[in-house]
């Protein structure tokens, strides 16, 4: 839509990614517009203390989205953030990791666009980045993965449509997001499509907090594992033989339990 062409004092919708949970992880770019807002709309997974950066007049909103519970449903989000644009105002609609990345970030500016509302986009560091960084789990390595698949794992009516051929090739890392829930039939379709029961995986929970939680085991018996530990979401599961390398190369551990413990000492 040409410029000249919008609403008078039509505002600005940005999109923008909070990383995975630390604070400083995000942008200076993120934080900076955050600051600035009129408005936050955000999402409960968001980096922690994110908020305390806004104005203190700035309207915080939260459209409360977890794994099958989203408190606004997405077309009424789009719908508040065209009112809110046209209103005048500056918004910053947040997200945790990155938009475009499993994050709603393109339904939401189709919307936008459709409906000539000015909008940028503010990449964050992904979860499955940032998550497995602060595990000390290469994502790809020459010895082990030239690839990196990324997939949600989020479960509908019961069951997972994957291309899990592709997701369990060998000398790969598969990424799940929003699959804790699914882990045992994500665990057992990778073993189905080829891999065996012994291929090295891990689930990384909180990522990059002080609340993180590694879990490492292999594919037959991580789903228990999980079960045993208490893992809930929001946590990734990653798969490939990079996980062999988290003893070796673990460097943050804000809170250990006895295996990681010892394995540190």
């Amino acid at each position: 839509m040409n410029p000249n062409q919008r609403p008078k004092h039509t505002g600005t919708v940005y999109l923008v990614g909070s990383g995975p949970g630390a604070l400083d992880l995000m942008t200076v770019r993120a934080t900076r517009l955050i600051g600035e807002a009129d408005v936050i709309v955000h999402d409960h997974l968001i980096a922690d203390g994110v908020l305390e950066l806004a104005r203190s007049d700035a309207q915080t909103i939260c459209v409360g989205k977890r794994a099958s519970n989203h408190t606004v449903p997405q077309d009424e989000l789009n719908r508040l953030l065209v009112r809110l644009a046209r209103e005048g105002k500056m918004v910053v609609r947040l997200k945790g990791g990155d938009p475009f990345i499993f994050g709603r970030g393109g339904e939401e500016i189709e919307t936008l666009v459709d409906c000539g509302i000015p909008f940028e986009v503010v990449p964050g560091v992904t979860a499955a980045a940032g998550c497995a960084a602060y595990a000390g789990i290469p994502l790809t390595h020459r010895d082990h993965a030239q690839t990196v698949s990324f997939a949600t794992g989020h479960l509908k009516d019961g069951s997972v449509d994957l291309d899990w051929q592709a997701l369990a090739r060998p000398r790969q890392t598969s990424v799940f997001y929003m699959g804790i829930g699914g882990i045992g039939e994500i665990c057992r379709q990778m073993m189905a499509h080829g891999l065996p029961g012994t291929h090295p995986a891990a689930v990384v929970q909180n990522g990059s907090t002080v609340r993180q939680r590694v879990v490492t085991a292999d594919l037959a018996t991580l789903p228990d594992k999980v079960k045993e530990a208490g893992i809930s979401s929001p946590a990734l599961i990653i798969v490939g033989t990079v996980v062999s390398l988290h003893r070796k190369l673990a460097w943050y551990a804000p809170i250990l339990d006895t295996e990681n413990r010892n394995a540190l000492a």
